[in-house]
């Protein structure tokens, strides 16, 4: 590992010694209950949730895959995932007190708070294994390859030695979050996110700095129009594999009509959920649980990328023959060649930074829907022990132990991440059509348990019809315009109402405890508690949109004053200022 000089491996062993360090500092705080454990004791700031949540959403990956992105569609090929923003922000305003108030331990708890019957259990002990297990395992072993190709190119190594590496690394994290639980997380997830953001500014000045690309100006002379464009070309042919991101009509309004509330995905799931829901359910109060959820959309998609997009663009004036399809490793080379010493170490710190705050969240986040939503609600049960102080250490054992299982588990997908890899990106897009359902359960009483089981299973069936039967009837046109898609949603979503009108409802005493405990307001005229319920629905739309126009503006302004476009930059900065007040009207009306 001749890149690393003995300064740069003095900080790698510096940081690493200092987040074993806060994990067994903070082992006290998590060994004597679930919530301890799971949730940090429902005692977390909104700072350290928010920024925890941040954390946890940079991997390894993410900046290699924006690179990849950039290569191919230059700035706006980031729409993929700034197109989220609009669920996200859905999520802290609409649900993030929700997820508080709800009390419960983790998201799959709430399954069986909001539905009655056999059903209801049965889908919680299946949403356990494919979430908890399933699902994360995968994630673990995508974020894993990701390191160990960092580390392959990086250190010019081969995949063995890179394997070994990553498989020490991810030891290093089982201990601290096996020992520490998620307040020792989140705590290590502050600094670990401080470092990995701090490193890649440090990259993305010194590579627009050096000779070879010449600054701001030197940069936008290398390089083509498209590429600095930060908006998707609409009416195009499609998404061309190089080329700016290209859209149909069609497509387009697939992406802001459909697919932020229509999709479950990892980290922005429709109304929350996943280790997002898991850190408002650990903040100290609803208004903290808010809070986290605005911090967290507007590091996320606001403050985050700039670093990674400017060291992707200088990637293509350093390495212009580097191939589209192996684009993503110019981010590593130019980290590998263009770093002094010492901040060479710092930002391969950034990185390992990066993959272990994803990997600790993953480690407990599964852990916790194995140990909480099917050992302790099927195999082992709280009334089989003397008294409630032996059944939480007891259980907080057993969570310790599913997390080195689930390690190990994660450990062996990512030996076989070449044959994963295509299956796991099918179970993602399998999401179309699931997140109403997801949003519904809080607002509407007719939803059970039964039209979740089916909006979960529906996706699978629809968008394998749609990619390998409908292509012998369809024209081409019906993909370029995200067709496949669309048609999923819809087969989904009448699948789930027809089942819905097919089954008996939720029994009225569950519906009135679920009410009564959340509060969500919307349709619940049977079962309702508090005649006001709804009457700040319209702040809560007013500050719903309010952030996004803010959040957005915040991402165009910034870009525009590092490409020193004043116009553009007074423009966007002039629409933040306005969503910002909006904003702060919009919920202080609705009394957050």
């Amino acid at each position: 590992m001749a890149n690393l000089t003995i300064l740069d491996w003095i900080v790698v062993i510096f940081f690493l010694t200092l987040f074993i360090f806060i994990g067994i500092r903070f082992r006290g705080k998590a060994g004597s209950s679930l919530t301890d454990f799971f949730l940090g004791g429902r005692n977390m700031p909104w700072y350290l949730a928010g920024v925890s949540m941040v954390a946890t959403t940079f991997a390894a990956d993410t900046p290699l895959w924006v690179t990849e992105k950039i290569a191919q569609h230059g700035i706006s090929g980031n729409w993929l995932w700034w197109n989220m923003l609009i669920g996200g922000m859905l999520t802290t305003f609409f649900f993030a007190r929700m997820w508080r108030r709800a009390n419960i331990l983790t998201e799959l708890e709430l399954l069986e708070l909001r539905y009655s019957g056999p059903i209801a259990r049965l889908l919680r002990g299946v949403k356990a294994v494919y979430l908890g297990l399933f699902l994360n395992v995968v994630i673990i072993a995508w974020v894993n390859a990701a390191l160990i190709s960092i580390i392959e190119v990086f250190f010019e190594v081969p995949y063995e030695t890179a394997f070994w590496v990553v498989s020490c690394v991810m030891f290093l994290v089982l201990i601290y979050s096996s020992i520490a639980g998620l307040l020792g997380i989140a705590i290590t997830d502050f600094a670990q996110f401080i470092i990995a953001m701090t490193g890649c500014i440090i990259l993305a000045v010194i590579v627009l700095n050096a000779p070879e690309v010449g600054g701001v100006e030197g940069l936008k002379a290398k390089l083509p129009a498209w590429r600095l464009s930060f908006f998707p070309k609409i009416d195009g042919a499609g998404d061309a594999l190089i080329g700016t991101f290209s859209l149909t009509t069609g497509a387009f309004l697939s992406y802001i009509f459909l697919q932020w509330w229509a999709s479950w995905y990892p980290g922005a799931e429709p109304g929350g959920g996943g280790y997002i829901s898991q850190r408002m359910m650990g903040a100290k109060d609803e208004k903290n649980a808010v809070y986290s959820s605005l911090f967290f959309q507007i590091a996320h998609y606001a403050l985050r990328p700039w670093p990674w997009i400017i060291v992707g663009l200088c990637a293509l004036v350093l390495y212009p023959d580097l191939p589209v399809e192996e684009s993503r490793k110019g981010f590593i080379m130019v980290m590998r060649d263009y770093l002094p010493d010492g901040i060479k170490g710092l930002l391969f710190v950034g990185f390992l930074s990066a993959y272990m705050s994803t990997i600790s969240t993953q480690l407990n986040w599964g852990s916790s829907y194995l140990t909480n939503d099917l050992y302790k609600r099927f195999i082992k049960k709280e009334g089989q022990f003397e008294n409630e102080e032996k059944a939480q250490k007891h259980y907080v054992f057993a969570g310790r132990l599913i997390t080195i299982f689930v390690m190990f588990m994660g450990l062996g997908v990512t030996t076989q991440i070449t044959t994963i890899d295509s299956a796991a990106q099918f179970l993602i897009a399998s999401g179309a059509g699931l997140g109403m359902v997801l949003i519904l359960r809080w607002y509407w009483w007719r939803i059970n348990a039964w039209s979740e089981l089916v909006a979960t299973i529906a996706p699978f069936i629809g968008l394998a019809f749609a990619k390998f039967v409908l292509p012998s009837y369809v024209p081409d046109t019906f993909y370029t315009n995200n067709g496949d898609f669309i048609f999923t949603v819809l087969f989904t979503t009448i699948s789930w109402l027809t089942v819905t009108f097919l089954t008996s409802p939720t029994d009225g005493e569950t519906l009135k405890r679920f009410y009564d405990r959340v509060q969500p307001g919307g349709f619940w005229r049977y079962y309702r508690g508090d005649e006001n319920n709804n009457r700040l629905t319209p702040y809560l739309f007013v500050s719903w949109l309010s952030g996004v126009l803010m959040v957005y503006s915040i991402l165009f302004f910034m870009g525009y004053f590092i490409f020193e476009e004043w116009t553009l930059f007074y423009t966007w900065l002039a629409l933040a200022i306005i969503g910002f007040v909006a904003l702060r009207w919009g919920m202080k009306k609705a009394e957050i």
